[in-house]
């Protein structure tokens, strides 16, 4: 089963794992600040929200951040996954809904909503609108606008998968690979280290195509430990949007050596990853604290997602940790 594996990969993960000292003050507070943005709060979506520990998750991609800022993080991580439980769950949002849902979280990142947009609104515009309002204060316009392309970016690749699964089209292996990078939401996390040393990098470098490599295999190894960590529900609902799957249909395998295929690309991947990261060259010494900053928080994403996978009710149903 591709969930046996999954330790054994972490195990092969060369990045150490970390923690916040403030994750579980950080996910105590985000449970009691969660209904005060009007979120209908059940006792199983309570348990729900709990169980899946999004500050924890927080906590591993930005283990230096201060506790105040860890509950900002917290918060946005819970908007995410609340917009992707929407636009992928049961009763999802219609594709015209989602394309509002993006219109309107993005115009409200630029500093464009006013007047409202239509397609965010009720608790869902509160949670944003929250937790945007700290780093919309502390930086600048040009991050701002950075931040707020990577979410165009991500929404994007949602409405695209819900478009394919309308349609009934399932993807190539090349054609779910570069999905799966708008859809993981990685490139959003990348940014936020930034947001918590406070040493934001001017556009030259963040889009130098070493730094954007580094961020593409990192990116790729987090969403594809994440595909073999849902393939058994993917393979009911997902309409071939996981990497196993879309590797068993383009090469005619059975999902058993589909999950060695994609195991090998993913060793494959974390050698380059380690490799290209290193080849980053020195942008002088006023610039080379940062994009060490930068390279770092690509590489808690990738730790921090495997070993959030693990401990995380999202997962821990359909995973073995070991």
């Amino acid at each position: 089963m591709a969930t046996d594996i999954l330790p054994a990969l972490r195990d092969a993960c060369p990045v150490p794992s970390r923690q916040s000292p403030y994750a579980d003050e950080a996910q105590r507070w985000l449970m009691g600040w969660l209904p005060q943005t009007g979120l209908p709060l059940d006792e199983p979506t309570r348990q729900r929200l709990a169980g899946a520990r999004f500050a924890h998750y927080a906590g591993r991609l930005y283990p230096d951040a201060t506790e105040a800022d860890l509950r900002v993080l917290s918060a946005l991580f819970t908007w995410f996954f609340l917009v992707d439980d929407a636009c992928d769950g049961p009763g999802r949002l219609e594709l015209a809904e989602i394309r509002g849902l993006r219109d309107g979280a993005v115009l409200l990142l630029q500093g464009r909503s006013r007047p409202r947009h239509p397609g965010l609104r009720g608790p869902l515009r509160r949670l944003l609108v929250n937790a945007w309002r700290e780093p919309h204060r502390r930086m600048p316009t040009r991050w701002r606008l950075r931040f707020a392309d990577a979410v165009a970016r991500h929404l994007d690749g949602t409405w695209q998968e819900a478009t394919n699964k309308s349609r009934g089209h399932a993807p190539g292996v090349s054609e779910y690979v570069a999905l799966r990078r708008a859809t993981s939401a990685a490139d959003v996390s990348y940014p936020l280290a930034e947001f918590v040393t406070g040493r934001p990098l001017p556009d030259a470098v963040y889009h130098h195509p070493l730094l954007r490599e580094v961020r593409d295999l990192g990116n790729d190894l987090l969403s594809w430990y994440n595909d073999l960590a849902s393939l058994a529900s993917d393979a009911a609902t997902s309409g071939g949007h996981n990497l196993v799957l879309a590797t068993a249909t383009e090469r005619q395998v059975s999902v058993d050596d589909a999950v060695e295929v994609v195991t090998r690309r993913w060793h494959e991947s974390m050698r380059r990853f380690v490799d290209r990261r290193a080849a980053v060259p020195s942008f002088g010494p006023a610039l080379d604290a940062a994009v060490t900053t930068h390279l770092d928080g690509v590489s808690h994403a990738v730790r921090g997602t495997i070993d959030w996978t693990l401990e995380s009710t999202r997962y821990t149903g359909l995973v073995n940790a070991g």
